[in-house]
């Protein structure tokens, strides 16, 4: 590798990824802090709004995969429900909380 000047045609791409780099705001705070995060970023999950009919919709499949776990005893319909079931808990409660919210 040579220590020597960039040919122009490299130069101005690395200007140009410069200047891009340069505007991104987030990127610029997050190394004027200097530390990185390590957890990650909740905002986006705790603003979610779901509607009435998706948490009805998700307990009635969570409903139908609970009575057809029991009856068949089949793992993947039991896994399934593991799946579907914390899904359908945390729709209900930010449901609940923005009812109470007002």
């Amino acid at each position: 590798m040579t220590t020597g000047r960039l040919p122009d045609h490299e130069q101005r791409i690395l200007d140009e990824v410069e200047r891009a780099l340069r505007r991104d705001r987030r990127l610029d705070r997050r190394l004027r802090t200097g530390r990185l995060r390590r957890r990650p970023d909740l905002s986006r999950v705790t603003h979610y709004r779901p509607h009435v009919l998706t948490v009805g919709l998700l307990l009635a499949v969570s409903i139908a995969l609970l009575v057809t776990g029991i009856v068949t005893s089949r793992p993947a319909v039991i896994w399934t429900f593991a799946a579907v079931w914390p899904l359908t808990l945390f729709a209900v409660f930010r449901l609940v909380c923005r009812w109470t919210e007002r």
